[in-house]
Formats: C-alpha cells, sequence, structure tokens
C-alpha cells in the first residue's frame, strides 16, 4: 500500500508552499515524504522534487510550437494530456515500482478546470488507485479571497465541484494566514465553522444579490444541511499547525502506527568522551 496527497487549487493559492513546509515538517519527524511536481508551467519552487513533470514536457515548449497555436492555458491542457498519455511509461519509472510505505505528495497546476468539470485528474485518480495508492484531496483556496458571503459561496462551490469530481477523501486548506492582519484573522474565524444563511444575509442589498438572492440561499441551504464543505487554517509559521494537517491526512487515508509507512532514520548522535 502506498499513500498521496493530491494537492490542488487555483493558481496562486500556495500549493507549493504548502508541499515544500510538508516536507521539512516530515524530515523534522523522520517520515520519508517525497514531492512529485505536476505544473508543466511552474517557475520555481522550494523543494527538490521526485520527479518533475518539465522534464517530459513544459508549457512554453508547447506554445512555442508552430504547428498548434495555443496560449498559456491551452498548452497547459494540453501538456496535461501528454502527462495521461505517459504515466506509465514516464510517471511509474520516475516515482518507483511500488513499495509499501511509500508516501507521495503530487503539486498540480492551477488551471481549476482541470479539477471541477475534465476528467483528465479522474484519469490520474484512477491510475494511481490502480498502482495500489490510497489518496487524500488537498484543496487549497488563499484566505484573502474568503472575505464574504459571495466570494464564500463561490470558493465553496469550487471545492464542492473538485470533491464530486475526483471522489477521493478531500480535505479543504485555507492558506496564506500568516499574511493575513490580526483583524483579518479573527474575521475570518466565522467561515472556518459557517453558517452560510447568516453570511449571505449580511450582504449588502445590490440588485444583483436580490436578484439572485433565491439562488444563493438555496445553496448555501446545501451546504448548510449537508456539511459537505469545511475549512482548516493554515499559518506556516507554526509547526504545530502543519503537524495537525499532517495527522488529518493520515487519519483519512488510514495511515497509522501500525502501518508500514517508510520513515527515515534519525541522525546518529556523536560520541562525547566522558569527563
Amino acid at each position: 500500500m502506498r499513500f498521496a496527497q493530491i494537492v490542488m487549487g487555483p493558481a496562486g493559492t500556495g500549493k507549493s508552499t504548502y508541499c515544500s513546509h510538508l516536507e521539512k515538517r516530515a524530515e523534522a519527524s523522520h517520515r520519508n515524504i517525497r514531492i512529485v511536481n505536476l505544473d508543466p508551467a511552474a517557475e520555481t519552487f522550494n523543494y527538490e522534487p521526485l520527479a518533475d513533470v518539465r522534464e517530459l514536457i513544459q508549457v512554453e515548449d508547447v506554445m512555442e510550437d508552430e504547428d498548434l497555436h495555443l496560449g498559456p492555458n491551452g498548452a497547459l491542457l494540453y501538456c496535461m494530456e501528454f502527462l495521461m498519455d505517459n504515466l506509465e511509461s514516464w510517471l511509474l519509472p520516475a516515482i518507483g515500482e511500488q513499495w509499501d510505505g511509500d508516501y507521495l505528495v503530487f503539486d498540480c497546476p492551477g488551471q481549476i478546470e482541470l479539477y471541477t468539470h475534465m476528467d483528465t485528474m479522474q484519469r490520474f485518480v484512477k491510475q494511481l488507485q490502480d498502482w495500489d495508492f490510497r489518496l487524500c484531496g488537498i484543496y487549497t483556496i488563499d484566505a484573502h479571497f474568503l472575505t464574504d458571503g459571495n466570494k464564500f459561496i463561490a470558493g465553496s462551490l469550487t471545492a464542492l465541484g473538485t470533491m464530486i469530481n475526483l471522489e477521493i477523501p478531500h480535505m479543504n486548506i485555507l492558506t496564506k494566514m500568516d499574511l493575513l492582519s490580526k483583524h483579518d484573522r479573527k474575521n475570518i474565524e466565522r467561515f472556518l465553522e459557517p453558517d452560510a444563511l447568516e453570511l449571505l444575509n449580511e450582504e449588502i442589498e445590490t440588485p444583483w444579490n436580490k436578484k439572485f438572492l433565491k439562488l444563493s440561499e438555496a445553496l448555501g441551504k446545501v451546504l448548510e444541511d449537508y456539511s459537505l464543505v469545511k475549512y482548516f487554517p493554515l499559518d506556516i509559521r507554526k509547526e504545530s499547525n502543519m503537524e495537525n494537517l499532517l495527522l488529518m491526512a493520515d487519519l483519512v487515508m488510514g495511515v497509522s502506527e501500525d502501518a508500514d509507512v517508510k520513515v527515515k532514520d534519525p541522525p546518529e548522535e556523536e560520541n562525547q568522551d566522558d569527563d
């Protein structure tokens, strides 16, 4: 049995930052967690990937192809389809054959349509499951964008679309909490255990809000009645915060002390001569 987190979300929401800090947290606790970059448009990230899709294909190369005539978004989607066609020939050798206890984290692109209504990531999930992976979806949302009822509904529906499309255990991470002011951090706490209808009632009455109030209330009621979307805050300054998120992902995937999870040997202490 192998384990993997699939880190998804809109562009700029801190997916790579989450991955790098998760790797550091794992290293500090002597756990062997490796990162795989699946973003063919990535420029830089603060981790050493086990495998990097840019070795297979890059967005810039596709955009420069005179026969394709693709822009940035179309080129990225082309790259992901190319990756799907080469999972067996490239990704599997890159991550190695199955070893019990492997724990990987897949750092994915920021094109939201990959997760909400296209079948690209569905096929990727199915392939990982065929390779005997237990999976957990990590969906990242920038805390700065979750500041009012309308944005809460919009972000929650996007997260919900991803959950429904992929059909795997799922966690929603509220990133960049460390960048919020004290006032904003206090204000955003109400979105962690939200009353969707109450948030909508706080909105300013505008022609738009009035016209679509019943639709917004219906969507809010679905989220409220079924508790479909919950958010977990991430402040990378707090080690305990990342440790708790890793623990929750472990529980979601069934990783336990009894599971055969690979760990790193702790560094040997230097022998000191007695005085």
